[in-house]
């Protein structure tokens, strides 16, 4: 806990669905000077607002989670948009961090940035063995270029930068928007949605055979605090739970815990992603000691629970 006393810290996307539970972490562990930019005040992808927000709150430690994110449609829908804004605002922040002597910089990358077909469970080594799913390979390479900048500015500069890989999380106050949220979420809002209506089917994108693996928000907010805390080398770790369930698994447990008993019907026209999605992570638990605590069954009944209550259907 002495770690935080006296740090003053910056959090990027701090308000953002994972920043929310990473700053609640932060002031449990007793760090009293946490900063949290807002893109409305302060644009990431510009150099100058980078250069004024580190010499006002002159911080010993960034954590770097602003993003671009979405799902598989977004993704596809703006590649360039997802290449450009995520690359500039790592590449300039990083950058300018080593200019004003931040003490450690922890960069957050993607399960997108491995090889569309990694064999399973995918190792950290594995990164570099071939090219993303196409849907979100411009995501994926703009966070691994944090880091090939980070590696590069240890062996340059000595600069302390780390990167880590988390997979998909979920959990309550996750973004429900059907333009931009990820699979879970998505998923939980069609049932909901179709029994609000009185609809007797949901459609739903692909064939249903890939498998993905999820991690509840409050473990990966743990993992990213516990590696702020021990971890200092620019190998890349993994961030998981170490269990994989396939998309028609997790339809049909999705359905069944939401209370939707109608039809699922599949659109194979619209694409899978990803075959699987398995991590190692027993670098993690070497590391810095970080093993996922919440079950997913138990973490996806407090996520429905909270989107239900949210849009006042009952739980």
């Amino acid at each position: 806990m002495k770690f935080w006393d006296n740090k003053r810290v910056v959090v990027t996307g701090g308000a953002g669905f994972l920043g929310r539970s990473i700053v609640h972490l932060l002031e449990r562990r007793g760090c009293k000077n946490i900063f949290v930019p807002r893109k409305k005040d302060c644009d990431l992808r510009k150099a100058e607002n980078i250069s004024r927000l580190l010499e006002e709150t002159k911080p010993h430690l960034i954590i770097h989670l602003a993003a671009v994110v979405g799902g598989i449609g977004v993704n596809r829908a703006h590649p360039g948009q997802f290449f450009y804004d995520n690359i500039v605002m790592g590449v300039e922040l990083m950058e300018q961090a080593r200019q004003f002597d931040v003490e450690k910089f922890v960069g957050i990358g993607t399960i997108c940035a491995y090889p569309k077909f990694t064999k399973v469970p995918f190792k950290e080594r594995d990164l570099w063995n071939g090219y993303p799913e196409e849907t979100n390979a411009s995501y994926g390479l703009a966070k691994k270029m944090l880091l090939v900048q980070s590696q590069a500015y240890r062996q340059e500069y000595g600069f302390n930068s780390i990167f880590l890989l988390p997979v998909n999380l979920y959990g309550p106050g996750d973004n429900f928007s059907p333009k931009t949220s990820h699979v879970i979420p998505s998923l939980i809002k069609k049932c909901c949605d179709a029994m609000i209506a009185g609809a007797q089917t949901i459609t739903v994108w692909g064939t249903g055979k890939p498998t993905r693996e999820f991690l509840y928000v409050e473990d990966a907010a743990r993992a990213i605090v516990l590696a702020s805390e021990r971890y200092n080398k620019s190998d890349p770790v993994n961030i998981g739970s170490g269990k994989e369930i396939s998309i028609k698994d997790l339809v049909k447990l999705i359905a069944e815990m939401t209370g939707f008993k109608g039809k699922i019907i599949w659109d194979p026209t619209q694409p899978d992603g990803q075959p699987r999605r398995l991590l190692d992570v027993s670098l993690a638990k070497k590391e810095f000691g970080f093993e996922a605590k919440i079950k997913f069954r138990e973490g996806l009944r407090q996520t429905i629970d909270w989107y239900k209550k949210k849009i006042g259907l009952s739980v």
